[in-house]
């Protein structure tokens, strides 16, 4: 009974699904990142959520979507549509920018909300068809997911781990191209107050003054 509040609890903690709720306007885009690593899964449905006065005018308001790598490759792209799904698994770590916005929308219309449901991971993972396949259920489907959401926070640690040395060498690699420029700075400034010096004292003697 311990096991299974134990496995509970580390399935609601480390849960890497995200629903979210975002309004659109008339003109622009409204876009959503994550920054995701290489080879994970990511799931994602979205629709439009029809307002009052659009259910009365008995019309659902369409949108156009786009979905794009960290280097701006076109993952996804669909446009004039209500709802949806797109499924991806990355290929470059960075952040995946989904973009949303509408499509002919008439003057004076209002901004429309979208429901996103964004899974990477282990939250993306069809567990229904995994306990099919290796015919486990019950404690032993939930020691599975366990052991996949150790893998993954193993993976993520692991990727902030790289992602920690990155950053320090290139801080390390700037802070000396500083140290660098402030030691050629002093340089000149130095050739330089030894010229005005040389040229003052060159001047004085032609002036007869020293």
């Amino acid at each position: 009974m311990e096991l299974c509040k134990l496995v509970v609890l580390l399935l609601t903690v480390t849960a890497t699904a995200e629903a979210i709720w975002m309004e659109v306007p008339t003109s622009g885009t409204k876009c959503v990142s994550e920054d995701i690593h290489n080879n994970v899964v990511v799931l994602a449905d979205y629709s439009v959520v029809g307002d009052e006065e659009h259910s009365q005018a008995n019309v659902v308001p369409t949108i156009s979507v786009k979905v794009t790598s960290p280097f701006g490759n076109n993952l996804y792209h669909k446009e004039n549509t209500t709802h949806g799904q797109f499924a991806f698994t990355t290929t470059e770590a960075g952040n995946y920018l989904a973009c949303f916005w509408m499509d002919n929308h008439a003057p004076g219309a209002k901004a429309i909300t979208i429901g996103l449901d964004w899974k990477t991971g282990i939250s993306a993972k069809d567990w229904e068809s995994v306990a099919r396949k290796e015919k486990i259920e019950g404690v032993e489907l939930e020691l599975v997911k366990l052991e996949g959401i150790v893998q993954a926070i193993h993976e993520n640690l692991e990727y902030l781990k790289n992602r920690e040395a990155e950053m320090r060498e290139v801080s390390e690699k700037t802070n000396a191209r500083v140290a660098w420029f402030s030691i050629m700075s002093l340089g000149i400034c130095l050739v330089v107050a030894a010229l005005q010096i040389f040229h003052l004292k060159s001047y004085f003697r032609k002036k007869k003054l020293i």
